[in-house]
């Protein structure tokens, strides 16, 4: 493997999670009007660990971190 093949898996995963977090955080926003509706902040905060499309926020930070800061490519990886 070469090293541009690395950086590029590198960018790809970063691009991902880069949506996944995106998606979660709408859906967290737009679920903030349950608020308005009657639900307290505890009650909103389970309906959002419960729902899928939440979760994706979670799974795209953690994507963006292990791209970020997994190590990879050539020991002494300071170049452009």
């Amino acid at each position: 493997m070469k090293l541009g093949d690395a950086k590029l898996k590198r960018v790809f995963t970063f691009l991902i999670g880069f949506g996944f977090a995106t998606i979660g955080a709408v859906y967290i926003i737009s679920y903030c009007n349950l608020m308005t509706v009657g639900y307290n902040f505890h009650e909103y905060v389970q309906f959002i660990i419960r729902r899928l499309e939440c979760q994706y926020f979670l799974i795209g930070l953690c994507l963006i971190f292990l791209s970020i800061y997994i190590p990879g490519g050539k020991k002494y990886e300071l170049h452009i």
